[in-house]
């Protein structure tokens, strides 16, 4: 039996070679199932990079207790290309992240023009973990012209 207000401690099994509480486990998202039929889960840095293209991809407002979540890029679509659209692209991304994935920190986000007749920018973030010092880096195709990913 655990004292009511002793701190827990992960188990054992459940830390990274480093020594670091695990960071984090839960359902895949997008939610999926294993070939088992039972809810994938995602552990670890995968955990943390799904969560940054959760940020990423959630409408401001789409959740209902938290309407500021997401980095409010669904409000760039159908603008046009140009030096300061990637300059708003790049700041909402920062403080998306920055607000919202307390595990990182960003180390840098460049934006630059994939496809100018199709409307997408590539969101390049570097970041790395907290817990485990590891660097991470992650494109992000963001389509400003509706229908243009396909």
């Amino acid at each position: 039996m655990v004292a009511p207000n002793a701190p827990i401690d992960p188990d054992p099994a459940q830390r990274t070679p480093e020594g670091a509480a695990v960071l984090g486990r839960g359902w895949t998202a997008p939610a999926r199932l294993d070939p088992l039929g039972e809810a994938a889960q995602a552990t670890g840095p995968e955990k943390v990079r799904e969560s940054v293209l959760l940020i990423l991809g959630t409408r401001r407002g789409e959740r209902v207790m938290r309407p500021d979540f997401g980095a409010g890029l669904e409000d760039m679509l159908f603008e046009p290309i140009t030096a300061a659209t990637a300059a708003v692209v790049r700041l909402r991304v920062e403080q998306g992240l920055t607000a919202w994935e307390p595990r990182i920190d960003v180390l840098g986000v460049e934006v630059s023009v994939a496809d100018r007749a199709g409307g997408r920018l590539d969101v390049s973030i570097d970041y790395r973990i907290r817990a485990t010092n590891t660097f991470y880096n992650l494109v992000y195709p963001l389509y400003l012209h509706e229908g243009a990913a396909t």
